[in-house]
């Protein structure tokens, strides 16, 4: 019989109800670790470590946080001894079809009754993002999300916004009566430059010449977020 290395057997060779896959069937999804589902992403580990040893290495490199593990490049996590490129981008595809689900809106328009309620739906778009970036939810009288529009792209120090583009985007939304804005500080620095302050003053004085009213202005940094409407800036 072969002789394995407490704590490297191969899968296969593991109780059934300790599998990954068979957990999955078994007892369902919840049931498994972080690591338990990256080590069915990545199918193997290497010849001296299994994939739950490995995925569990990996995730400790990251805090055993996914939103860390989700800002690893492709060469980074290729640096672990069983982790090629194609495991590589495979674990990057499935951390990154997770944070798009979070953006995914529901099929029910959501109604915005606060900014935390504008932040879970902006939030997971901007916090972990290199660059800044500009987006807003358009809503309608009831303050429900019409459309959740990505505006403009920038670098790292900041991004161009230009009030005629918004308010043109927003008055080709039916029934649009109001509007959310948002931008990320990559250094999650969330209190507001000049810059911020003076772009969200001239917003709101051009909605009211409009009819549009600017509810709030976010700035999100990380998983914290500065609401110019919470602190009456609007």
């Amino acid at each position: 019989m072969r002789d394995y290395t407490e704590g490297h057997l191969p899968i296969n060779v593991w109780a059934e109800e300790d599998r990954p896959r068979e957990k999955l069937l078994n007892k369902g999804k919840n049931a498994l670790s972080d690591a338990e589902l990256i080590a069915i992403i990545i199918n193997s580990g290497s010849r001296k470590e299994s994939a739950v040893s490995l995925s569990k290495r990996i995730l400790s490199s990251a805090g055993n946080n996914l939103d860390e593990l989700g800002k690893r490049s492709i060469p980074e996590l290729m640096k672990f001894n069983g982790i090629g490129e194609a495991k590589a981008i495979s674990i990057a595809a499935a951390v990154e079809l997770g944070r798009r689900r979070q953006m995914t809106a529901p099929q029910d328009k959501p109604q915005i009754t606060s900014s935390r309620a504008a932040y879970n739906l902006l939030g997971p778009l901007l916090m972990d993002l290199p660059h800044e970036e500009f987006w807003m939810l358009i809503l309608n009288r009831a303050s429900k999300v019409i459309s959740r529009v990505q505006m403009s792209i920038g670098g790292v120090s900041g991004t161009i916004m230009d009030s005629k583009l918004i308010f043109k985007r927003i008055l080709n939304e039916p029934g649009a009566t109001s509007v959310i804005l948002c931008h990320n500080h990559p250094s999650t620095n969330i209190q507001p430059s000049p810059a911020d302050i003076e772009l969200t003053k001239k917003l709101v004085f051009a909605g009211k010449a409009l009819d549009i009213k600017v509810l709030d202005h976010l700035i999100i940094g990380g998983h914290d977020y500065f609401s110019f409407g919470d602190e009456g800036m609007i």
